[in-house]
């Protein structure tokens, strides 16, 4: 039986973070766009789960900026 989503919370925040700190740029950018189709696909069906996939691919998006613009 599968669980209810639930919003992002700060440690979710964090633990996204550390792992996009040891992704490669390509696992980044493959990670953030399947989470932006996950995102898609709960679009009008599930808005918990559709935000949860939208502020993690977000944070992935962060970390490929972060390094671009060094």
């Amino acid at each position: 039986m599968a669980t209810a989503a639930t919003a992002a919370t700060a440690a979710d925040f964090t633990a996204w973070a550390a792992k996009a700190s040891r992704m490669t740029d390509a696992e980044l950018s493959y990670a953030a766009k399947d989470c932006r189709q996950a995102e898609a696909a709960m679009r009008g069906w599930n808005p918990i789960a559709e935000g949860r996939y939208s502020d993690e691919a977000c944070t992935y998006g962060d970390e490929l900026r972060r390094r671009r613009s060094k």
